[in-house]
This record gives structure tokens, C-alpha cells and sequence, in this order.
């Protein structure tokens, strides 16, 4: 189900209700980028340490925004029965008095998502807004000391005929009569009644709707009581949880502390960090803190299944998706026991068809190879199982190892864990390359001479030492042989594999 801004306060109460009674929650995302342009020397490398690795995405996330989340919301009503509520949430950054956020669009990320039917247009025109505590604290802070400023070209315009449009109206009103103001978006709602009231002290407004304000003239008393009491929809109090937006249901997910399940979820958990909660620290070991206080338990299915995919002997699988159908397929034998998952009435869309990269879709998916692999361990284990299926706690039990460790794409470590220390796990091979007869050589040099044979990385050890790092031993071993005859061209040269 799709949700953007014209009905997110409505479905607010419900989404809460489910999150609080979930098993566990799915989760992904789509954004407007993915990794910044880095300088000559600091892409992402398998030299890469989790710290380093960190400040890079972190760049990332802090260039780029959020334009899609989906949430999949898995409740168990039997041992072995699921129901995912599914829902695309769209997002825009909240545009309200001094906060107006800048970001950045990625060409090939707009043309990749756009490839798999993404609407711009809802994320523009009807994106949910939202901000972090900092921002939420600055906007309270201009609210409550009322110096507050309409920043927006688009708004200014709006306000201005509508002011014009009251003025002349109240100037031969009679008191008790009332006006309507129409077509207002977003926080026009609030903007109107704000200047108004500030402007003409003899009249009083309320919201009708999602696009009307009610403009009554009463005398100042009258006017004066309704101000203070909680029926007024234009307190600071109200505006500033309509500003919220998103983060309402963000904080309701801290709250229930469910299981967050995702697959390479790392930058999800950055933007999570980023968008919602507080900007992203410069200390890498506060931001594992942080997350693994919000979320205690977090479960990256890319994690799992990269460790037992080849011990399972399930063909290469290359996505998200393609993990799925071999989990579905007749390469996975079901048995009475296994996880049966159905979606909710009003969240069928998925029942009928694939959308991959549609946000909601892909948390589906998320929480749906998290139960299908969680079976197929705990099926291994030497244990009985109820007759109508294992519960939610079981799987978790079997998948304790995986529990808080997150993927790693290409660097010095494959996962991070956000329970604990980070364990060095890799031991790829390294080749030390020692140039002879090249003067002032560089990585970039290196690197576009070998780059034809395998993906690899160039780090500069000495003046004339590299160390070329790949995860592909036999290429690797195919680059000292390369090297050795562009080295016999060049004039001579040392090549030591470590």
C-alpha cells in the first residue's frame, strides 16, 4: 500500500498498532544517490577498514536523501502463519519556517530507479515530511519564540493572495460570518493561520479538511478563550508534530523494539540514523552505539545467506529477488512445518506480481528469506519442533550468530557488528609490487595499467612500493604474471605475493 502526506495522519494510529504487535519488521529504502564522487585515492577499497568505510558512506548519506521507505510489517498470528502489511511510504524533508534541507540527485540512481517504474512525482508532490531531533529542536525553538519566517518563493505567492483575499473580506464582515480559504498543501494549512491571526486580531481560523481553512470574525475575548484551549489545531504543539511527519512512526519503531530485518542494510541504517534520529557522529564506534540502541536487534539477510548459501548448495543467486525465488523454488523442499506467509487485505498488490526496487516490496522480500532460511537452519538442528510449526523465538535462537552483524561490501572485514567488536575476518591475497625504473609511479598509474585483468585495489606503501589487494585469488595470480612482463617492457621490476 502506497502512503504519502494526504493521508499519513490518518493511517498514523493504525501503522502504530501493527508495529507494536509485530513479530518482526522488514525494512528498505531508496534514495536520490548512493555514493558521492570521491576524490582521487578515497573511493570505497578493500583496504577499507569499518571506520573509514564509515566516514565514506556516511558522506553519502548526508549528500543524498531518502525518497522511498518501505516497511513490512510481519505479525504471527500462529506458530507457523504470517501476515505482511506492506506499505511505501514517500518521503520528502519537511520545508516549515527555517528548516529547508538541501540534497543532491545521482544520474544513474534516478535513471536506475525511474527503469523500475519509481513516480518522482509522488515524492515530490506528496512526499511524508520528517526531521531529526536537531532540526526538530531548532523548529521549536523558532515556533515558541513566535519569530518564525515564510521562506518558500511558492508559499509567499500563495499567502499573498490569500491575505489580500481576507483583508478585503473582513473590512465589511459581519461578526459571526465566516469565509473559506481552498487550495492549500502541506503546511500552507499552518502558514495561513498563523500570519492571519498574527495580522487581524479580529477574526479567528480552523482547518476544514486537508486543504481548507475556515476564516470566522469574532471579537477579540471570544477569540482570546479559543486560543487557550486544546481544541485550537494551530497550536505550537500541533505544528510541530504535523512536522514530524514520519518520525512518529520512526520513534514508534524505537519504542517497540522489534526485530529490523534488511539485506545490505548498512546505508539503510545510516539514513535511519541521519534522517530520523540525529546527524550522523564523526566517531564510527558512536554510531554503532547509537543504532544498537534503537534497534537492539537487527538481521541482515544478505549476512545469513552469503554464510550458508554455499554449504546449502543453492545455485549463485546475484539479488535480493533471485535469493527469494531459490528459497521458493523446488530446490527448497517444504515441509508441513515451514513458515506459510500470506499478505494483508488491504496490501494484496504483492500477491500478484514482482516489483523489485519498489521499497515495500523489497522489505517483503527481507522478511520473508529471513523465515525461509531461518527454517532451513533450525530443520538442521538436532531439536523437535511443535507440530504446527516453530515460533518466532526459535528461529531467532538459530540465528543467534547472525544476530546484530551487518554486510560489508569490498573492504578490509566482511560484516560489522553492532553488538560488540568489529572480528577481522578476511584473508585475501596480497600482492607487494615493487617498481624499478618508472620515477614518481602513482596508484592511479598502477591501477589503469592492470585494471583490464581483475577488479582490484592500489595502495601506495613507499615510493616505490604497492600493495595490490583483490578478492579474486586466481586473477590476482594472473596480475603478478602481467606485471612481470609490463616490468621486462618497462625495464625491470620486483613482484612479491604475500
Amino acid at each position: 500500500m502506497e502512503v504519502g502526506a494526504g493521508r499519513f495522519e490518518r493511517s498514523l494510529p493504525r501503522l502504530q498498532r501493527l508495529v507494536q504487535g509485530a513479530a518482526f519488521l522488514g525494512l528498505d529504502m531508496e534514495y536520490t544517490g548512493l555514493h558521492s564522487a570521491f576524490p582521487e585515492g578515497k573511493q570505497l577499497s578493500l583496504f577499507d577498514s569499518p571506520a573509514e568505510r564509515y566516514l565514506k558512506a556516511r558522506r553519502s548519506v548526508q549528500q543524498f536523501t531518502v525518497c522511498q521507505l518501505g516497511l513490512s510489517i510481519f505479525s504471527s498470528e500462529k506458530s507457523n502463519k504470517y501476515v505482511a502489511h506492506s506499505y511505501n511510504f514517500f518521503l520528502f524533508p519537511t520545508m516549515f519556517g527555517a528548516l529547508d534541507s538541501e540534497f543532491s540527485f545521482q544520474a544513474s540512481s534516478i535513471q536506475f530507479l525511474t527503469h523500475y517504474g519509481f513516480d518522482y512525482n509522488k515524492f515530490l508532490k506528496d512526499g511524508i515530511p520528517y526531521m531529526n531531533e536537531v532540526q526538530e529542536k531548532k523548529l521549536q525553538q523558532e515556533l515558541f519564540a513566535g519569530n518564525w519566517k515564510v521562506r518558500s518563493t511558492l508559499d509567499k505567492d500563495r499567502l499573498k493572495v490569500v491575505i489580500d483575499e481576507v483583508t478585503r473580506w473582513v473590512s465589511s464582515a459581519e461578526e459571526g460570518e465566516s469565509m473559506v480559504v481552498s487550495d492549500l498543501t502541506g503546511f500552507q494549512i499552518f502558514e495561513v493561520q498563523l500570519i492571519l491571526r498574527r495580522a487581524l486580531p479580529g477574526i479567528w481560523t480552523k482547518p476544514f479538511g486537508d486543504s481548507e481553512v475556515i476564516v470566522e470574525k469574532m471579537n477579540p475575548r471570544h477569540r482570546w478563550h479559543l486560543e487557550n484551549t486544546s481544541c485550537d489545531f494551530c497550536r505550537k504543539e500541533f505544528i510541530l508534530l504535523s512536522a514530524q511527519g514520519f518520525t512518529s512512526l520512526f520513534q514508534t519503531l524505537v519504542k517497540a523494539k522489534k526485530p529490523l530485518v534488511g539485506h545490505n542494510m548498512l546505508m539503510d541504517l545510516l539514513h535511519l540514523h541521519e534522517k530520523f534520529y540525529r546527524p550522523l557522529p564523526e566517531s564510527y564506534e558512536e554510531f554503532k552505539t547509537n543504532i544498537h540502541s534503537l534497534f537492539p536487534v537487527i538481521i541482515d539477510t544478505k549476512n545469513v545467506t552469503k554464510s550458508i548459501w554455499k554449504e546449502l548448495k543453492f545455485p549463485r543467486a546475484c539479488n535480493l529477488l533471485e535469493t527469494y525465488e531459490i528459497l521458493c523454488s523446488d530446490l527448497n523442499p517444504t515441509n508441513p512445518t515451514c513458515p506459510v506467509i500470506s499478505h494483508a487485505s488491504d496490501c494484496s498488490k504483492y500477491a500478484e506480481g514482482k516489483y523489485p526496487h519498489e521499497a515495500a516490496y523489497d522489505a517483503f522480500l527481507c522478511g520473508s528469506v529471513l523465515l525461509k532460511v531461518a527454517h532451513l537452519l533450525l530443520c538442521r538442528m538436532p531439536c523437535d519442533t511443535k507440530e504446527n510449526g516453530p515460533s518466532f523465538s526459535q528461529y531467532l535462537n538459530v540465528l543467534a550468530k547472525y544476530l546484530n552483524q551487518v554486510n560489508l561490501i569490498r573492504a578490509s572485514v566482511s560484516k560489522i557488528n553492532f553488538s560488540g567488536a568489529d572480528v577481522s575476518s578476511r584473508h585475501l591475497p596480497l600482492l607487494i609490487a615493487s617498481v624499478q625504473g618508472w620515477p614518481g609511479v602513482n596508484e592511479e598509474q598502477i591501477y589503469q595499467e592492470l585494471k583490464g585483468l581483475c577488479r582490484f585495489d592500489v595502495r601506495q606503501l613507499t615510493k616505490n612500493q604497492f600493495l595490490l589487494l583483490s578478492n579474486n585469488f586466481k586473477k590476482i595470480c594472473g596480475i603478478v604474471a602481467s606485471w612481470s612482463l609490463l616490468a621486462f617492457v618497462l625495464g625491470g621490476s620486483l613482484c612479491q605475493l604475500v
